[in-house]
């Protein structure tokens, strides 16, 4: 019998902010190649719980686990983990370009037997061509000389899912990936983030306030406010119900036309 080890396992993470309990008993996994998204309302604790995944912030409790290792103890495991945050907050005057920002995702891998300077020069070599490679498979190359201070928002994410995808990763972490980008470039970035997914046999976990575009492309639902609601397939965990359940009432699920 092959069992999946889980990409991702969270066990009853809790937060808290100063006297506020942010979210509270969350228990999930991650089994490898699937796409999930955590939706629910502002405030619900969705980048709150993404940030403790990924210890950038501490928890109240909890156990969380990463590649089948406790997520303080990655080590060198965490270059194969890639993370776009919601707001990408930087100096737009500081003079780096687009290929130089995808090349700061790349880790050499030493090769043993190698003089220093054959180790550098294919080192340079092989960077180089991943960098390529990752601009062009994002639709940014043309972008490579451009100062990222001058990006607008939907090539900004573009570029930093190029720089995710510079390095092999096995695990993918989006919080609101698509905020400030409007409707047809979240559909085109979904749709790229898909084929990618499926090239590059990735898990992805990300946050998401757009129901519509998280029913046709992701695999799993997590259902979030301050504690889990519902979790299964969108057409399960998206149902009115479990929607209601989540948001309360008030709320209207909005429907791309394309």
């Amino acid at each position: 019998m092959n069992i999946e080890i889980p990409v991702l396992k969270v066990e009853g993470l809790s937060v808290n902010k100063g006297n506020y309990l942010v979210i509270r008993d969350v228990s999930f996994d991650l089994l490898p190649g699937t796409n999930t998204a955590i939706v629910g309302p502002n405030g619900a604790g969705k980048s709150t719980l993404v940030q403790a995944v990924l210890d950038l912030i501490p928890r109240t409790a909890g156990n969380i686990e990463i590649f089948g290792r406790p997520v303080t103890r990655l080590g060198h495991l965490c270059h194969q983990l890639g993370y776009v945050p919601q707001h990408f907050i930087f100096d737009r005057s500081f003079p780096i370009s687009v290929g130089e920002l995808v090349g700061l995702g790349w880790v050499k891998q030493g090769k043993r037997g190698n003089s220093f300077f054959q180790s550098l020069w294919q080192g340079n070599q092989e960077k180089a061509a991943a960098i390529t490679s990752a601009l062009r498979r994002t639709d940014t190359y043309h972008l490579r000389n451009q100062a990222i201070g001058t990006l607008s928002g939907g090539q900004l994410k573009r570029v930093l899912l190029a720089y995710c995808l510079v390095m092999p990763r096995r695990l993918l972490i989006l919080d609101e990936a698509f905020a400030g980008v409007d409707v047809q470039g979240a559909a085109d970035f979904y749709t790229l983030l898909n084929e990618l997914k499926q090239e590059e046999g990735w898990t992805v976990l990300q946050v998401s306030h757009d129901i519509d575009m998280v029913s046709r492309y992701c695999d799993r639902v997590i259902c979030l406010n301050q504690t889990i609601v519902c979790t299964g397939v969108p057409e399960v965990a998206l149902s009115p119900q479990n929607l209601l359940a989540t948001y309360g009432p008030g709320f209207s699920r909005y429907q791309h036309q394309h």
